[in-house]
């Protein structure tokens, strides 16, 4: 697990990764759900999550957390170099929704199998209107939880089709990472 500066850097390269790959700019809710969709495909191939965002279930569909924190709190323009640090020469936000990327990732961040999974989710659903983005991303695991509830990793992956062997898996993986060591 990253530490919190290590999560941001990995968030915000990865956002920056998507919004190139879409020319330089996208909405919100295209961003986020191809973030979600490619996280959807590292949860089933390897068993773990791109940026360790969290998701919550919101009436669109699944949004990353932090990703979001971070591009609201530009766009609202809210200082954020003390939370996030300086996130505002990464990201411009126009008319409200829309993200453009000022500068290129940094691909140190990002692996081989993340920017593949990413690719594979672009390749998928760049195309997708806000509707069907919408309607594919409302799958069992953001209909089991609760609307601005956090959606379960376990969930998250299951909805993918995730096989047994790997929900097993990530499920241990989950437990670890909430281990207290004495």
């Amino acid at each position: 697990m990253s530490n919190k500066s290590e999560k941001i850097e990995i968030t915000v390269n990865t956002l920056l990764y998507i919004i190139k790959k879409l020319n330089g700019s996208g909405d919100f809710h295209k961003v986020f759900k191809l973030l979600y969709f490619a996280d959807q495909k590292h949860l089933v191939k390897y068993g773990s999550s791109i940026t360790e965002d969290s998701y919550i279930a919101m009436k669109y569909g699944p949004v990353p957390s932090l990703a979001y924190d971070i591009l609201k709190s530009i766009r609202d323009s809210k200082p954020v170099g003390a939370i996030y640090g300086d996130v505002g020469s990464c990201f411009e936000i126009l008319d409200n929704t829309i993200v453009h990327a000022k500068k290129e990732p940094d691909l140190d961040y990002l692996s081989v199998s993340e920017m593949a999974c990413i690719d594979e989710a672009l390749e998928e659903s760049r195309s997708l209107s806000f509707g069907r983005r919408t309607g594919k991303s409302h799958d069992k695991a953001w209909k089991a939880t609760k609307r601005h509830g956090e959606m379960r990793l376990l969930d998250i992956a299951s909805a993918a089709g995730a096989k047994k062997g790997m929900i097993a898996y990530i499920q241990e993986s989950v437990e670890n990472e909430k281990a207290s060591f004495e």
